[in-house]
């Protein structure tokens, strides 16, 4: 009997001090810094491709992500989510990223996209050849959404065009022009709208100068 009496006096002694240990890792450990590790593991997934600062892999058309503005990562990601993008068959690295942004819930995609745009943007490579003086004629329709300096309108949704790659914009402008992005205007209005913008370019050359005149006032 003295022995049950020890033993129960003892486990109701640990229950307040767990508790206490508790309460003391809960102060010690804001509920954010367990928000901060889960985003930072679920980046993870995202570096294989866009790598491990967001710099983007040319060899398997990955753009560079590392920068971008929260609210333009939500809104790409929400629409991999909802078939805005992705869904097309053409589309070979958006079907790919459409399972990807499935993972992820709201709250995911709002911490995956604040991280992203925490990371320091890398200054892409120039791959392509343009005439900068035929490109800043052909990017005066663009500069009403998209900004005088390529920097972007949230107001209006238009992204920074000066930290993408080349060659990504290259291949979203032909992905507009044929209807494989922006298909939907219910879905992705923003995109519907730069449909129009893209048929304004003619030839690949084109589109090589406007992003030509892009980086050289990035």
């Amino acid at each position: 009997m003295r022995l049950h009496m020890s033993m129960d006096w003892r486990v109701r002694l640990r229950v307040p001090f767990y508790l206490l240990w508790l309460s003391v890792v809960g102060f010690c450990f804001p509920q954010t810094t367990f928000a901060g590790s889960r985003i930072k593991a679920q980046y993870q997934l995202c570096k294989k491709c866009h790598g491990l600062n967001g710099e983007g892999r040319y060899d398997i058309k990955t753009p560079a992500i590392a920068g971008l503005p929260a609210w333009y990562v939500v809104a790409q990601l929400k629409k991999f989510r909802n078939g805005a993008r992705g869904k097309h068959p053409q589309d070979i690295n958006g079907v790919r990223m459409r399972p990807m942004s499935r993972t992820l819930n709201a709250k995911d995609i709002a911490g995956v996209a604040e991280y992203v745009s925490k990371l320091k943007p890398t200054k892409p490579v120039s791959t392509v050849k343009g005439n900068i003086a035929k490109g800043e004629l052909a990017y005066a329709v663009c500069k009403a959404c998209h900004g005088a300096n390529a920097e972007g309108n949230q107001v209006l949704n238009a992204p920074p065009l000066g930290m993408m790659n080349d060659w990504y914009l290259i291949s979203q402008l032909k992905n507009f022009q044929r209807g494989i992005r922006g298909f939907d205007p219910v879905l992705d209005p923003t995109g519907a709208s730069m449909v129009g913008m893209a048929q304004t370019l003619k030839t690949e050359q084109a589109m090589k100068d406007v992003v030509n005149y892009i980086f050289s006032i990035r």
